[in-house]
């Protein structure tokens, strides 16, 4: 029997594994996020990716078509940034916001830029909101504004990109100590047992993934661009990939995250999920931990 490890995140999204999908432009649909779901972690429809609320609402119909097991949504944003339009602003979102409600949906995540109006509404109705950024400034200002668990991702992630962005480990263990009410979800170049593990001692209630995931048959993405830019490519040894990643400038990463230097293999989600859990019972036992279920107070 795997181990199994419960925190206030699974508690509240009644999932089974301490893991939220992240975000896909493009790719968060039904048929990606569903396996997640299935496999025990908390499958995610990115909202902007229907450009219409019937599409949105034929999506989370067919969501529940294809699992039977919690699943959140996504309202990524769009940043105050010159030329940037590709995403959708808050006002725009709440009729999706008003639908997924109405779909009974209880975790939603906002990203990109501060979506207070949201996360009131959120809270009005009951749900959990959960937001996402990418520096301690703007983690503390999501506390402020009464988000309930913050993603705060690490520049070994993809997505987009800030100046003051610091590495997941500085970010996670300073986010820990300072913020006073959300509780923590680290994501940013986490992409095997050693690295859930590390995330979850720092203080995080769950791991999001994102590049991993790209990495498994049930991805829509080419299988050419997963054995080259996903499997092939070794980040800790690349001089371009290194440059990308590490641009510093605010827009989208043109590449995946630097977890891609422990991806080796392409394989279907609940594999992944499986092997991680497994090979996180291997280290904890390792370490003189044998129990059947591990119980965090955060």
């Amino acid at each position: 029997m795997t181990i199994k490890i419960e925190t206030s995140f699974t508690k509240v999204a009644k999932i089974e594994h301490p893991m939220i999908m992240g975000a896909f432009a493009g790719l968060g649909r039904a048929e990606f996020a569903a396996p997640f779901s299935e496999a025990g972690g908390l499958g995610i429809i990115t909202a902007h990716n229907f450009r219409n609320v019937k599409k949105f609402k034929a999506e989370l119909e067919k969501m529940q078509s294809l699992t039977s097991r919690p699943f959140g949504i996504n309202f990524s944003l769009n940043p105050p940034i010159e030329h940037f339009a590709r995403l959708m602003n808050e006002d725009n979102f709440l009729p999706y916001v008003e639908a997924a409600i109405d779909f009974g949906i209880k975790i939603m995540t906002t990203s990109a830029y501060k979506s207070e109006k949201i996360g009131t509404r959120l809270h009005e109705s009951g749900c959990i909101w959960i937001h996402k950024c990418a520096t301690i400034e703007h983690a503390i200002s999501a506390d402020k504004h009464g988000a309930d668990f913050v993603v705060i991702v690490g520049l070994e992630g993809t997505g987009f990109k800030n100046p003051l962005q610091n590495t997941t480990l500085i970010n996670m263990t300073v986010a820990k100590k300072i913020l006073k009410n959300a509780k923590l979800i680290a994501a940013g170049g986490i992409a095997d047992a050693r690295g859930f593990l590390s995330a979850l001692m720092m203080g995080a209630s769950a791991v999001c993934f994102g590049t991993l995931l790209m990495a498994t048959t049930e991805c829509p993405i080419s299988e050419k661009f997963k054995m080259e830019k996903l499997v092939k490519i070794k980040g800790y040894d690349d001089t371009e990939f290194y440059k990308r990643v590490f641009h510093f400038s605010l827009k989208d990463s043109p590449v995946p995250s630097m977890s891609v230097a422990l991806i080796d293999d392409i394989i279907p989600i609940k594999e992944r999920i499986e092997r991680i859990m497994e090979d996180s019972e291997k280290i904890l036992n390792e370490w003189g931990i044998k129990k059947e279920i591990i119980k965090l107070a955060y």
